[in-house]
């Protein structure tokens, strides 16, 4: 799956991955490979991302939303930076 990361700043990440967890509205939850078509509202938490490496980065956010669609997902969130 390829992610990216955007703040109306710039962007913070852009890359292949393979899990994101995410601090729903309504819940946290992740999206994997072939994930259904969504868009969600996020709220203040920390945002997971395992990469294709096996690395784990966390990005903090305030708020944001999220689209997946055909393992391409775009990320647009407020961070306390």
């Amino acid at each position: 799956m390829h992610l990216e990361i955007l703040t109306p700043e710039l962007k913070i990440f852009s890359g292949e991955i393979t899990l994101i967890s995410l601090p729903g509205t309504r819940g946290s939850f992740e999206i994997m490979n072939n994930h259904a078509p969504l868009i969600s509202t996020l709220e203040a938490g920390s945002v997971k991302v395992i990469d294709t490496k096996g690395q784990t980065q966390l990005f903090e956010i305030k708020r944001g939303v999220v689209e997946c669609l055909d393992n391409q997902i775009h990320l647009l969130v407020t961070t306390n930076q």
